[in-house]
């Protein structure tokens, strides 16, 4: 009865899609579609949906080669969304020579034959595209967003680096991409707090050759060992045609796009046959007690138990035994260490692969509770009984299906969206239909299936149990360690990063062929579709508050905002961090529910509410399903309304906060903020500390404060309402009447000080004991946000400068030096303040090369401008780009939101557009000039000082100490 009723539902909520359709017949389904194919081109299903549930029209074709391509047509915006994967990860590497798929989708952006060195991505920019690739364990993929007429372009490109790439690759390009790859890996593991968590726990659960037991990244002795041929030898293995899905989704002629496929792909030979890789879930025959030492402040328990595999029947069971015990303030696992302050955070993943799947929890301690890592460890084993003890009741399943639903349904609002689930289908089961499919299988689950498989994997089964601990202080563990993975039971040898690599041979000849046409020769697109804004409702509630909405027909959903003037900016003295605390505890207890039960009343229907604070302004979001807004706008009220402020949660949020705000200090991004916020504005300025605070701003805080600050600015400060949905505007206007009843004031603010200049460089060093990488910032104060003036023009001139990954800071630093992983300059504004800032995660050993290789970027950007090829690069890329920009009903918001901030004409993004094309390459050149001062700029710099400062020195600038809150040191 239960299942029925879900499905019943799903069959309701397709009725307000546009996309995906529905209620074709079996016959209508396997219909060809009313086009000639190509030659070469073999349709294998065309399916224009299941009237079972929600679904994805899509028509599958394969070429002789083996390529599979799936094609969705998606009318709504004039764009297209390209994605090529490729069924191979980190899965695929042998032992040994780890990070070899992630290494090579690097490689896939160097150029090939008929593109040269850094054009690829220079070629989608200037169409107003956007592109990006990703690894994962089980595949690699590579994808495009671009305007409709540029299709072909992305075509031609993919398959010619698919085809041609190896004819271009040097030894210079992998040695730079090697040391991209090694500091992206610093970036993002290494230098990061917890950053090897997930790596050390899944080599102490698999055995040395089981394909999950390396990082997707890779090990750096691996990527050390790596040379050109077994870069190529990889390309020859995994990237033929036979072993990739091109999934393309938009506003697409399937007839041209089939025609452009077959063209470009048909051509290239398949590579070797690819066998399907055999599930290998991990196994434990006992307790495996593991520690890491890190560069942390609060220390951290983590459970690992192997489970199944994806799409095993008992991987939903699982899922909802997971979201039982540890997601949401609901779960048992939160309700017992995070809301009695016992932990910081506590949550449960159950992280399902194509070969194997594991259940992790991961709970980090809150030492202001005087237990330990042990008392962690028991209370998750309490908590795992206590599941075994209560079973699994019909609310539960209500709760665990109405989030799941209503993720699927948000995850499809952008083709984007969409052509991922289709490509994932199609690589992982081979058929895109089971791309939403998930829907019903996962109404399908009954309590007794979650109980019998939780009792199966997870109640009373071994784990691996990994203490992270602060460095020196292994003593913190829950117990000693009493497993190391050099010596696995049972493997009589051992393969370690770097040892043992595979034996060497020489690459397999290059893939050639005969082609009919030019293939060096780069497609002429269309002419640009034209975009128009999203229509604007633009109205007054009946008192007086603006609303402004988009409508949104993607999906049946609706995102509503309510926007007060309650920010950093209206803080007293002392007190900064107020205004985020505030806004963390009016999403705990109300007056008519706990948390939990709060909670539990969005999960029933699905839905969200998030409270978020910035500089200026608090926003109180709901996302729901239409058919549930009622119910959802009942909750935001109370969400808005009548927050409870129990003296029991301000303890127990403010003491977690505190701690968090202890970790962040093992954070170089986090230390470089606040320390260029102290030096640009001045260590006391308002707006010159984190969102969040400092520990000793914190500190003052009292319940009295949160209290008063709240009833200062809420709901008398309502500024505005944001919306985008799928209803009627009438239908939408009744759901809001609550929000057009709320007595509102004017918002008066004290005029604030201005940043002081900055007069001459001047290094500042912030100390990150034993830092992986180096923390670079550099800044001098700038204009105030201007949405259509010198604020504007301004960040157009930036764009060759470091506002893209072609531009020439990321260019030189990156691609030619291999110094980061990235770098990017830019302009930030708002009503009071703006600075101009470069940023970037830098190889610690060419810290001061770097900022020597910056100054002389910024020297001469200053003194000559962009040149004329820039100059039309930056116009064509920019001024291409709207076909993607209001696609989301969450890009909407943002356009919405900036129009409410600075009360700006509806219409101001194609006001900006015009002044874009009217403003010539001199202004921009003279604004360059004006407003990047290279000779004036404050250098930040967080990492390990006795390492970095010597190799500073000699850069001949005054050199001065910050500690962790931006206060002035004595100077070296």
């Amino acid at each position: 009865m239960f299942r029925t009723l879900i499905l019943a539902l799903l069959v309701t909520l397709l009725a307000g899609c546009e996309q995906p359709t529905t209620g074709a017949t079996t016959e209508a389904r396997q219909a060809r579609p009313a086009i000639e194919l190509p030659e070469g081109v073999t349709l294998v299903e065309h399916f224009t949906g299941d009237g079972d549930g929600l679904s994805i029209p899509f028509s599958k074709y394969v070429l002789d080669n083996g390529l599979t391509v799936v094609l969705h047509e998606d009318h709504s915006d004039p764009m297209a969304h390209i994605d090529l994967t490729y069924h191979v990860g980190s899965a695929r590497e042998e032992p040994g020579r780890s990070g070899f798929a992630h290494f090579f989708e690097h490689m896939m952006f160097e150029g090939s034959a008929n593109v040269a060195e850094g054009e690829f991505s220079k070629i989608i920019s200037n169409a107003g595209g956007a592109l990006n690739g990703s690894t994962n364990s089980d595949r690699t993929n590579y994808y495009e967003t671009v305007p409709v007429n540029q299709v072909e372009t992305a075509l031609w490109l993919e398959a010619d680096r698919m085809g041609l790439l190896l004819q271009a690759v040097s030894q210079e390009e992998f040695e730079v991409q090697r040391a991209a790859v090694k500091n992206e890996r610093g970036q993002r593991v290494d230098n990061q707090p917890y950053g090897r968590t997930s790596e050390t726990m899944m080599k102490n659960l698999y055995p040395s050759d089981h394909p999950y037991s390396w990082p997707v990244i890779g090990w750096i002795e691996d990527l050390d060992a790596a040379d050109l041929d077994d870069l190529k030898r990889f390309f020859l293995r995994w990237y033929g045609p036979n072993n990739a899905t091109l999934t393309i989704g938009g506003d697409i002629d399937q007839a041209k796009t089939l025609e452009w496929i077959a063209r470009y792909f048909g051509p290239i030979p398949g590579g070797p046959a690819v066998e399907q890789a055999s599930k290998q879930p991990g196994r434990l025959e006992q307790d495996r007690y593991v520690t890491l030492e890190d560069n942390i402040h609060l220390p951290a328990i983590a459970m690992l138990f192997p489970t199944v595999y994806l799409r095993h029947p008992d991987e939903a069971p699982l899922d909802a035994a997971t979201k039982i015990i540890g997601m949401g303030k609901a779960s048992l696992l939160y309700q017992r260490l995070v809301q009695t302050g016992r932990a910081v955070s506590a949550y449960v993943s159950h992280g399902c692969r194509e070969l194997a799947c594991e259940m992790a929890i991961i709970v980090i301690q809150n030492p202001a509770s005087g237990e330990t890592l042990t008392d962690m460890e028991a209370a998750i084993r309490e908590t795992l009984l206590e599941f075994t003890e209560r079973g699994v009741n019909q609310d539960d399943l209500q709760k665990f299906i109405a989030g799941f639903e209503s993720g699927q349904v948000f995850g499809m609002q952008s083709v984007s969206g969409k052509v991922s689930k289709l490509a994932e289908a199609e690589v992982f089961t081979g058929d895109p239909k089971t791309a939403t499919d998930d829907i019903e299988r996962y109404a399908n689950v009954t309590g007794e299936d979650v109980v019998r498989t939780f009792a199966q994997y997870i109640a009373n089964q071994p784990a691996v149990i990994l203490s992270i601990v602060p460095e020196g202080r292994a003593d913190l563990a829950a117990q000693p360690q009493d497993f190391d993975f050099r010596t696995m039971t049972g493997e009589s040898t051992e393969i370690l990063p770097g040892v043992s690599p595979p034996a060497p041979y020489s690459p397999p000849e290059l893939r050639t062929w005969q082609d009919e046409f030019d293939r060096s020769v780069a497609p002429q697109p269309e002419a640009n579709p034209l975009v128009g804004l999203p229509p604007i409702w633009d109205v007054r509630l009946a008192n007086g508050v603006r609303l402004l909405a988009v409508p949104n027909t993607e999906t049946p959903t609706v995102t509503a905002q309510a926007v007060f003037a309650m920010g950093q900016r209206d803080e007293p003295p002392g007190k900064a961090g107020l205004a985020n605390l505030t806004a963390i505890l009016m999403a705990e207890e109300t007056r008519q529910r706990s948390s939990a039960e709060f909670s539990e009343a969005l999960e029933r229907i699905g839905a969200s509410i998030g409270v978020s604070s910035g500089q200026y302004e608090t926003s109180v979001t709901l996302n729901v399903l239409s058919k549930h807004l009622d119910a959802g706008m009942a909750l935001m009220m109370e969400r808005i309304l009548e927050p409870a402020f129990t003296e029991e949660d301000f303890n127990r949020v403010k003491a977690q906060l505190m701690e968090s705000l202890m970790q962040a200090r093992k954070s170089g991004p986090a230390l470089a903020e606040r320390a260029t916020g102290a030096v640009l504005a001045g260590p006391g300025h308002p707006l010159s500390y984190p969102g969040a605070g400092l520990p000793s701003t914190v500190e003052n805080i009292t319940l009295a404060d949160v209290k008063a600050f709240y009833a200062a600015h809420i709901p008398g400060h309502l500024q505005g309402v944001l919306v985008s949905s799928s209803l009627p505007q009438d239908e939408l206007l009744a759901s809001l009447d609550a929000l057009a009843v709320l007595e509102t004031s004017e918002v008066f603010r004290e005029p604030i000080e201005d940043m002081p200049a900055i007069e001459g460089r001047t290094i500042y060093l912030v100390n990150k004991s034993g830092a992986a990488q180096s923390t670079l910032r550099m800044a001098h104060p700038s204009l105030k946000y201007d949405a259509l003036g010198d604020y504007y023009l301004a960040n157009l001139m930036n764009f060759n400068l470091g506002g893209t990954s072609d531009s020439r800071l990321f260019l030189n630093l990156r691609e030619d030096k291999g110094y980061t992983y990235g770098i990017y300059s830019g302009f930030s504004g708002g009503s009071e303040l703006g600075s101009f800032q470069v940023y970037s995660e830098i190889n610690k050993e060419a810290t001061a090369a770097s900022i020597a290789e910056v100054v002389r970027e910024l020297e001469d950007y200053s003194g000559a401008g962009m040149s004329e090829e820039e100059y039309a690069f930056m116009q064509s890329a920019i001024g291409q780009r709207d076909a993607r920009a209001y696609e989301t009903p969450g890009s909407k918001l943002s356009l919405l939101a900036q129009i409410l901030r600075y009360d700006l004409p509806l219409d101001y993004r194609n006001q900006q557009k015009s002044l874009m094309l009217e403003t010539d390459r001199e202004t921009l050149n003279r604004l360059a000039g004006n407003l990047i001062h290279p000779d004036n700029l404050a250098i930040i710099v967080v990492g390990d000082v006795s390492e970095i400062q010597p190799q500073l020195e000699p850069l001949g600038m005054p050199i001065k100490l910050l500690d962790e809150e931006g206060n002035l040191l004595t100077s070296p």
